[in-house]
Parts: structure tokens; sequence; C-alpha cells
């Protein structure tokens, strides 16, 4: 893909669709450890899946605010206990975005 184009949400949920989760937000929430993955992985890779075991709807809609709030990420899609959140950088690493490199 073009480092130009912007990616329509389709493509990103298609992209988003083959990714693993690269973090887990477990019973402790949003500790400082996992706020900082979570900001390196969105740099590294632009894309990226998050798997949430924190509860309920409503704690797991929580923690994604927060979390979009804290990276400055954007939600594309949430489906169950997963989320897939964008975050553009300025400069990519073609071996490492997963908007850049093929899957």
């Amino acid at each position: 893909m073009n480092k130009n184009a912007q990616p329509s949400i389709k493509q990103l949920r298609a992209i988003g669709h083959k990714l693993k989760p690269v973090v887990t937000v477990a019973g402790n929430g949003l500790s400082d450890a996992v706020t900082s993955e979570i900001d390196r992985a969105l740099n590294d890779h632009e894309l990226i899946k998050i798997k949430l075991a924190v509860g309920d709807r409503q704690n797991r809609q929580a923690v994604t605010e927060e979390m979009c709030r804290l990276s400055d990420a954007k939600v594309i899609q949430q489906v169950g206990n997963v989320v897939l959140l964008l975050r553009r950088t300025t400069s990519p690493d073609p071996k490492k975005s997963n908007l850049i490199r093929p899957l």
C-alpha cells in the first residue's frame, strides 16, 4: 500500500483481521507498562490489535476510551474483547508498519 494513500476503514479492518493481538490489557488495567507498550507498538506498527480482559462491556468501553485518550489513537474496530487501533506516524518503518509491509 502506498504510504501516502489513506486506506479506507474497510481496508484497515481487512489488514487488522490478519493481525494477532500485540498487547493484552488485563486485571491491572492501563498501568504505565501497558500504556508504554501500546505507545511503542503504535509507533512501530501504526495499526495494532489489542485484547481486553477487563470484564464486562462497560469496562471494555471505558478502557478503550482511556487507551485512545492516552495514546492519541483512533478505534477502527471493536469486536468483543478485541480492539483495532490506528495511529499514523510521520515516518513509518516499511519493515514494521502494518499499513506498508505485506502481511
